[in-house]
């Protein structure tokens, strides 16, 4: 079973909606799953919708958080309640869309992928980007690979899916709690030598998002920096000491 979770924050005008045609493809395809509102201190009664949501669909449940915990935080706690042995998150606004790739996920965990991701860069994929986006991301996973080498070509994608004892085990690892989370999960990952399968999708960038590009560049690359020296450097002197 898919434990499929939708990181909520301000989603009001979305998040019905999603939920529901996630649901339907998902019905249609014969797929068992749940699907985890991680709603995160939302102020445009997103929370009331979650709710209701929850009280009408056994299959639905709710995380509340009265603060702002930050989409890695908010990601971690679904571990606690997830009942599938496979756990998804996807992006709100793209759900749909996300859903019908879910058959192509189970074949790679039946063929030994440990991880399955979204890449906007696999050639088999159609997407609408700003270059100024394509830029700064192309950017970013040039700076992965001079730091650690992965063979991945879409760090940030906002569908990932994970054999539940990976996402468990991982995450008791991995420090972040904002949007680093999702490079900082895959790269600790692939260093213990999980097997990650990237696949393609289709993605329209939002006319809303909540990325800010310059502030967030910013702060990814020095968190990607930091992460190398604590794993590279850090870790590899305190392994000496001992």
């Amino acid at each position: 079973m898919f434990s499929i979770i939708l990181p909520a924050y301000n989603e009001a005008d979305k998040i019905e909606i999603s939920v529901k045609s996630l649901t339907s493809i998902l019905k249609a395809k014969n797929i068992r799953f749940e699907i985890i509102i991680a709603e995160d201190g939302s102020t445009d009664g997103t929370d009331k919708i979650a709710e209701r949501l929850a009280k009408q669909n056994k299959f639905i449940k709710h995380l509340h958080s009265d603060k702002r915990l930050g989409r890695g935080l908010a990601l971690k706690r679904c571990g606690e309640v997830a009942e599938g042995s496979y756990m998804v998150y996807m992006d709100v606004d793209l759900a749909p869309e996300f859903g019908k790739r879910l058959t192509d996920v189970l074949t790679y965990f039946d063929n030994g992928f440990d991880i399955v991701i979204g890449s906007r860069y696999h050639e088999l994929s159609q997407t609408e980007r700003s270059f100024g986006r394509k830029v700064a991301s192309k950017s970013y996973n040039f700076l992965q690979k001079v730091l650690f080498g992965m063979p991945i070509k879409d760090l940030q994608c906002g569908f990932k899916c994970f054999r539940k004892n990976v996402f468990i085990q991982m995450n008791k690892e991995v420090g972040a709690n904002g949007w680093f989370w999702d490079t900082e999960i895959l790269i600790r990952s692939f260093l213990k030598g999980y097997k990650i399968k990237e696949i393609p999708v289709e993605w329209r960038e939002g006319k809303q998002t909540k990325v800010k590009i310059i502030k967030d560049s910013w702060s990814m690359g020095t968190s990607l920096i930091k992460l190398w020296f604590k794993l590279k450097i850090l870790d590899k002197l305190k392994s000496h000491r001992l």
